[in-house]
C-alpha cells in the first residue's frame, strides 16, 4: 500500500459526522477550484440516489496529474465550503490525515471501518473513461457501488471505456438510481441529466489570462 505522510490539519481533515444506516455519497477530486458544475452533480446525485449525506473528499493531489502548482489542501477545502449551502454536504480533507494516496485506500478504509453505512462513490463520466488507469480500480468497484454522472462531451468515451466493458454485467438501469446505495458491489449506474460546461481547467486558464 502506498501511503503519504499523514497530515492532520485542525478543522480541515476531520471525518464528517454520520450514523448507522446512512446512505452517503463520496465525491472525490482536487477541486482546483470547485465550481457550479460540481455543485450541480452533488445536487442531482443527492436527490436521485436518495442519499442522506454527501462527503466531498478534497484530495491532497491526483496521482495521475502534475500537482506542483496545486494550492494547499486547506485553501481548497475552505474555498469549497464557501460555495456550499446544503447542510447535507460536508467538505473534508480526511485522506491527508490518513496518508492515503489513492481512492481505493479511502474506499477500503471507510467500508471496513463503518460497514453499517451505505457508501456510494460518485464520479463524472470523464472519470469513468479513465477509471481503468486508477490504481486497483477493480478492487474499488468490488467494494462500493458507483454512480457516474454525465459530463459534456464525455458520454461516448465513458460508455465505450475499458471499465464500462468490464463492469457491464453490474450496471443498473437509470430508473433504479434510488436503489444503488443499498445494492451489493459491484453495481453502478450512469445518470443523464442537467449539465454544466464549466471545468476547473478552464477556470484556471481564464484566471491566468487575466
Amino acid at each position: 500500500m502506498t501511503l503519504r505522510p499523514p497530515r492532520r490539519i485542525p478543522g480541515i481533515t476531520e471525518m464528517p459526522p454520520s450514523a448507522p444506516g446512512m446512505r452517503i455519497g463520496l465525491f472525490g477530486g482536487s477541486f482546483n477550484p470547485m465550481h457550479e458544475g460540481h455543485l450541480l452533480v452533488m445536487e442531482e446525485t443527492l436527490r436521485r440516489l436518495d442519499l442522506h449525506a454527501l462527503w466531498v473528499l478534497v484530495t491532497p493531489g491526483n496521482p495521475l496529474k502534475d500537482n506542483s502548482t496545486l494550492p494547499s489542501l486547506a485553501s481548497r477545502v475552505t474555498a469549497a465550503r464557501r460555495l456550499i449551502t446544503d447542510p447535507r454536504i460536508r467538505v473534508t480533507g480526511l485522506e491527508a490525515a490518513k496518508g492515503f494516496a489513492f481512492s481505493w485506500q479511502t474506499v477500503d478504509f471507510l467500508t471496513s471501518a463503518m460497514p453499517d453505512r451505505r457508501f456510494v462513490w460518485i464520479m463524472g463520466a470523464d472519470s469513468l473513461a479513465d477509471f481503468h488507469r486508477w490504481q486497483r480500480w477493480r478492487d474499488m468497484a468490488a467494494k462500493i457501488p458507483i454512480a457516474v454522472y454525465v459530463r459534456p462531451g464525455a458520454a461516448r468515451r465513458a460508455l465505450a471505456s475499458r471499465a464500462a466493458a468490464v463492469l457491464d454485467h453490474a450496471q443498473l438501469d437509470e430508473t433504479d438510481a434510488a436503489l444503488l446505495a443499498g445494492s451489493a458491489a459491484p453495481a453502478w449506474i450512469y445518470l443523464q441529466g442537467r449539465q454544466s460546461a464549466l471545468s476547473s481547467t478552464a477556470i484556471r486558464a481564464s484566471r491566468n489570462r487575466n
